[in-house]
């Protein structure tokens, strides 16, 4: 075997080995691919929160502010399902110090779960008998801020900057918990901010990071936020408890 066919071969191998590795470590493999939900991400503890970080405008001279925190409320909690959900908070301006006025643009705040590194690689999540993307929510802040919240799927693919991207649409007003399903064909794929030209299919066997945003410059709005946010899952559609809202022009907004 000529070397270059031997390294090829193993640098399939060991990729192989590193993701039979992964399922035996998440006890997959085992059994028919299953329908039922998957939960991805839960944030009922501090454990769930440490899991994610955060940025914001300020990071490169906005002043937008950015708060992921666990909250014990009652009141906010009611209805939710769980004594403790995880908190999105903060204060969403566009305004950037002086110094930076015309070069950089202020408006986002966002967060998103941690990579997860084990012995034999990342561990990733994978979608691919699933069909929607579910998101168990609650919306407060000001009310101008509710149609600027989008949710980020970064997949293990070369392009790190790569995101998958799709607004969230709330049905209720009244600061109540509610479920917001997506279907993962209508994700559409971005980079830097930007929409994709060319959009390809997106890898659901290999996703490696969830996350939402909040893009307040893209709308010109600016406010105070906060969002509740207890779980993230992969369901079907016999999950579905209500019909979801589809963006009509996936590239508005971007």
């Amino acid at each position: 075997m000529a070397l270059s066919n031997w390294a090829a071969y193993l640098n399939r191998s060991t990729k192989l080995l590193r993701d039979s590795s992964i399922k035996i470590l998440r006890m997959e493999g085992a059994d028919a691919p299953s329908r039922a939900p998957l939960t991805l991400f839960r944030l009922n503890s501090k454990q769930d929160i440490e899991q994610f970080a955060t940025g914001c405008d300020a990071d490169i001279g906005g002043t937008s502010t950015v708060h992921l925190e666990l909250d014990e409320s009652r009141e906010r909690n009611k209805g939710s399902g769980s004594t403790a959900t995880g908190r999105f908070w903060g204060e969403m301006r566009l305004d950037v110090r002086p110094e930076l006025q015309g070069r950089i643009r202020g408006g986002y705040a966002g967060f998103r779960s941690k990579p997860r590194p084990t012995l034999f690689g990342e561990m990733v999540d994978d979608v691919s008998n699933h069909q929607f993307l579910a998101l168990r929510l609650r919306l407060g802040g000001d009310p101008r801020l509710r149609n600027s919240y989008f949710v980020n799927l970064q997949t293990d693919g070369p392009i790190t900057t790569d995101l998958w991207q799709h607004r969230l649409y709330f049905q209720r007003n009244d600061g109540g918990w509610e479920d917001v399903f997506i279907p993962f064909e209508n994700f559409i794929l971005t980079n830097t901010g930007e929409l994709v030209q060319h959009q390809i299919a997106m890898m659901r066997e290999r996703i490696r990071t969830v996350g939402i945003s909040l893009l307040g410059g893209n709308s010109g709005v600016s406010g105070s936020y906060d969002l509740g946010i207890d779980s993230v899952r992969a369901v079907n559609e016999e999950d579905v408890t209500r019909p979801p809202l589809i963006e009509k022009d996936p590239s508005h907004g971007i």
